[in-house]
């Protein structure tokens, strides 16, 4: 007799079959058998048992006889039944080794024929193009030389299938096909439609009748797909964020006092095209209550219950706000903590009245020991030294506890730059009741920073800057730097090395070098630039900081520069600059001198991060005093501030202010014109005097606000006479003794999506002027004109057209008229958004700002951008 199961011939397209949950199933073994069952053996010839008197495999390749017989219970001299061999054939199929199995019965002598499984060659995936390879290839459970089986491909697809949906693709199906090769061997392709992205057509709430349906949406992650929600991520499906909404939802009820909310049901239904989700809430608002009697009971000696009851922000007759409830939970907890008493538990007793629809609540602070620090632990830190982060701790062994000291620890480690946002200081339990072991998980980020800076100015054209920076030089927390930059007009380098803690003590060294070379110019308004005076100042400056409090700190400094500011040739006739072409302010700088300064800052910073603050306030007042040897002596003093709010919900505000003021110390200067007349001249130098303009202060060019002698050339009004012109002038910035600066600014959180990305928009209003310079002396000149018709020499014109000679033909020109703008300390405001991106080629930076206020000769600029990369 014969027992049998024949499997249907694999196919190269395994296109034959039944389609389940979008995947295109091969034909089952037999159209008879129920999935996942082996065929029943054909009927016995004598259902008497019989004795085994051989067994013989055949079909096999990779497997050896042996090993196919020990997947079944057939053994030669055993007796054996119809059931015996139906089972051999489940055990078999089982092994999931086997395409197709035959038992044949020859009087006892019984042949199994099998038909291996194949092997896989490779597999492939097509279609997929918003999923990587490598995003995919990680959900497949099959792999190269594995033996195929139909399971493992269903299992392969439904994981591939679920990770789409994970990404919102509801609509995503995958086509596997298995092509056949020789020696039994297959690849396997999955074919991968990924179909658009499901997003939220419709969010309905039943049940509402407190707050409306826009109300409510607003409370929620999801948004409803619109086409102004472009860049939002919040608009695909998501179940996990269906759950959050709910929670959402409870908690916004929750704080406005409706304490027996619930959600009945929260269904999301797929449209039958499967683009889109309606998601319909059925919610159940319930009474509104008001706080009753609030109180707090203390077990702990320390805590008197009847003074932290007086401290509490809620009151009874006011509504009820569950959220409130949960942060004087908190603040309670870390009242305890300031005293020492880390494991403190505060539990709060809800007394709820229905009638009166009150919650009473009664806050209590169980008993507990003071604790102390008996370990400081460091995990994550792969390149940074334990002792960096170590003595960021306000906290050390055998220290009491102190809940606010390690929130400082906290934000100090924050402030260095060197690790995540996520970083955490988990308070567990230590090796006694009265011991805590404080644990910091860190995980590093790149401290090396490669900036990359360009920008075009309507003054300098296209500007770029380079600097390569190492804020964690060889894990010790020391800084190394070393920047450059280049322009037409401008160009330096500079090193710098900042050690934080010197010889392992809490004080600051550091130093500089520098050369700076700078050509300035004017801008003329015919659309050409003109080179002033060059500027070259080669310098060192020694830095050193200490601590006075846990806020404060003082800093001090010695500067050393060499500055030689010459003019071109072009400037100067018979040997002596000539103020006619170069201007009087031009002549007054020229020279070689030598500034030594010593100098000191005073710093208070309570900001919680010092690159990206959230709150918290810093204030700098500097002074510097020139005149320890050298050739140049003055006081300059500047003080600048700031203050953080977090105004909720991811919004930070800030509010920054800065000024400054130079006194001279030098006796009045004068200088002699290259006619022989002596004027006095500004005590405070040009190159020593503050210039406002980007990038301090956006929607203005660089060296765009403050005083500035503009240059207007005369040109034949066509009648005979001579006019100025308003297309052929000279502006030249002459900077002032005392300056101001202020910003406002509010960072925009955005979806998540846009978090993942890196961008952090802002808008922002900038005021600020520089002023209190000496009125120079402007020049109003006529011009030069011809000796002869020779043309040989040249005389100053009498009057712009008008020539000493009597014949005015011989008149070239060159006549201007100069004006003097700017030196007022009335404010400058321009406002404007700016966006900060985290992109693929790193930090990424765009302004765009408009002068609202200004003063005539202020130079006024749209866009400004920098770009720059970690490492």
């Amino acid at each position: 007799m014969a027992r049998n199961r024949s499997a249907s011939t694999m196919t190269a397209a395994l296109l034959a079959g039944t389609m389940i949950g979008g995947i295109v199933l091969p034909a089952p073994l037999l159209a008879q058998t129920e999935p996942g069952t082996a065929p029943a053996a054909a009927p016995a010839v004598d259902p008497a048992a019989r004795t085994i008197r051989s067994i013989n495999v055949e079909g096999e390749q990779r497997l050896e006889a042996e090993t196919i017989l020990s997947y079944t219970k057939l053994r030669v001299g055993t007796t054996y039944t119809r059931e015996s061999l139906d089972s051999a054939l489940r055990d078999l199929y089982e092994t999931e080794l086997f395409a197709d199995v035959q038992i044949r019965d020859n009087e006892g002598a019984l042949t199994i024929t099998v038909k291996e499984n194949p092997v896989i060659n490779r597999i492939v995936l097509e279609g997929n193009k918003r999923l990587k390879d490598d995003k995919i290839r990680p959900e497949i459970r099959m792999a190269p030389r594995q033996i195929y089986t139909r399971s493992k491909v269903r299992a392969d697809v439904a994981r591939i299938i679920e990770l789409y949906r994970r990404q919102g693709r509801f609509a995503a199906a995958v086509e596997p096909k298995m092509v056949q090769l020789d020696q039994n061997r297959v690849d396997i392709i999955f074919e991968i439609t990924e179909g658009p992205k499901s997003k939220v057509r419709q969010i309905n709430i039943i049940g509402n009748d407190k707050f409306s349906d826009n109300k409510l949406r607003g409370e929620m992650a999801t948004k409803q797909s619109r086409w102004f929600r472009v860049f939002s991520s919040g608009t695909s499906y998501d179940p996990d964020r269906l759950a959050y909404d709910q929670q959402k939802l409870r908690q916004f009820y929750l704080t406005e006092g409706y304490a027996d909310f619930r959600v009945i049901s929260a269904v999301a239904e797929l449209t039958p095209d499967k683009q889109d989700f309606i998601i319909t809430y059925v919610v159940e608002e319930g009474d509104r209550y008001k706080f009753g009697d609030v109180a707090v009971q203390s077990e702990i000696r320390d805590l008197s219950g009847d003074r932290l009851t007086a401290m509490l922000p809620m009151h009874k007759g006011e509504w009820y706000n569950a959220k409130l409830v949960e942060d004087t939970v908190d603040q309670l907890s870390e009242t305890a903590g300031l005293f020492g008493y880390a494991f403190a538990n505060v539990e709060p007793d809800f007394k709820r009245d229905k009638d009166t629809l009150t919650m009473g609540i009664d806050f209590r602070i169980a008993n507990a020991p003071r604790v102390y620090v008996e370990r400081v632990d460091v995990n994550g830190n792969t390149l940074t030294k334990d002792k960096v982060v170590r003595r960021e701790f306000r906290l050390a062994e055998g220290d009491a506890f102190n809940s606010f000291q390690v929130k400082r620890s906290k934000d100090r480690i924050n402030s260095l730059g060197f690790f995540q946002d996520r970083l955490d200081v988990e308070q567990k339990p230590g090796s006694a009741p009265d011991r805590i072991v404080l644990e910091t998980n860190v995980e590093e980020k790149s401290t090396g920073e490669l900036s990359l800076s360009a920008g075009f100015s309507s003054l300098e054209r296209f500007i770029f800057s380079a600097s390569v920076t190492q804020r964690n030089f060889r894990g010790m927390g020391q800084e190394l730097r070393l920047s450059g930059s280049y322009s037409s007009y401008s160009k330096s380098v500079e090193l710098g090395f900042t050690e934080p803690y010197l010889l392992d003590k809490n004080i600051a060294l550091g130093g500089d070098l520098y050369r700076r070379d700078l050509n300035a110019f004017n801008y003329l308004n015919n659309g050409s630039r003109n080179t002033t005076y060059q500027q070259t100042t080669t310098g060192f400056q020694i830095r050193a900081g200490v601590p006075l409090t846990e806020y404060s700190s003082l800093a001090l400094r010695y500067t050393l520069n060499f500055d030689d500011v010459g003019l071109s040739n072009d400037y100067y006739t018979n040997g002596v600059c000539d103020y006619r072409l170069a201007g009087r302010y031009l002549c007054d700088a020229i020279g070689k001198r030598t500034t030594s300064s010593v100098g000191y800052s005073f710093i208070w910073d309570t900001r919680d991060n010092r690159i990206r603050p959230t709150r918290g306030s810093n204030f700098t007042f500097s002074q510097d005093f020139a005149g320890l040897g050298g050739s140049v002596k003055y006081v300059k003093s500047r003080a600048s501030a700031g203050k953080w709010f977090s105004l909720g919900s991811g919004f930070i505000f800030s509010l920054r202010g800065e000024g400054g003021y130079i006194f001279s110390l030098e006796n009045q200067r004068y200088n002699t014109d290259i006619d022989g007349n002596s004027y006095a001249v500004d005590k405070v130098r040009l190159t020593d005097r503050f210039f406002l303009g980007e990038p301090q202060m956006r929607g203005f060019d660089i060296r765009g606000v403050g005083p500035r002698v503009v240059r207007y050339y005369l040109t034949s009004d066509g009648n005979g006479g001579y006019t100025r012109s308003n297309s052929q002038t000279a502006d030249d910035a002459l900077g002032g003794k005392i300056y101001y600066l202020a910003h406002a600014e509010v960072e925009i959180p955005l979806g998540s999506g846009a978090r993942e990305m890196g961008l952090r928009p802002s808008v922002f209003v900038d005021a600020g002027a520089v002023a209190g310079l000496k009125k120079p002396q402007t020049t109003n000149y006529a011009g030069y004109c011809y000796k002869d018709s020779n043309q040989t020499s040249t005389e100053t014109a009498t009057s712009p057209g008008v020539c000493p000679s009597g014949d005015n033909t011989l008149y070239v020109g060159g006549g201007y008229e100069e004006e003097y703008y700017g030196n007022t300390l009335k404010p400058r405001v321009s406002v404007g958004f700016g966006v900060n991106w985290n992109s693929p080629f790193g930090p990424f930076r765009i302004d765009i700002a408009k002068a609202l206020l200004k003063e005539k000769g202020d130079d006024d600029k749209l866009i400004t951008f920098n770009i720059g990369t970690q490492f």
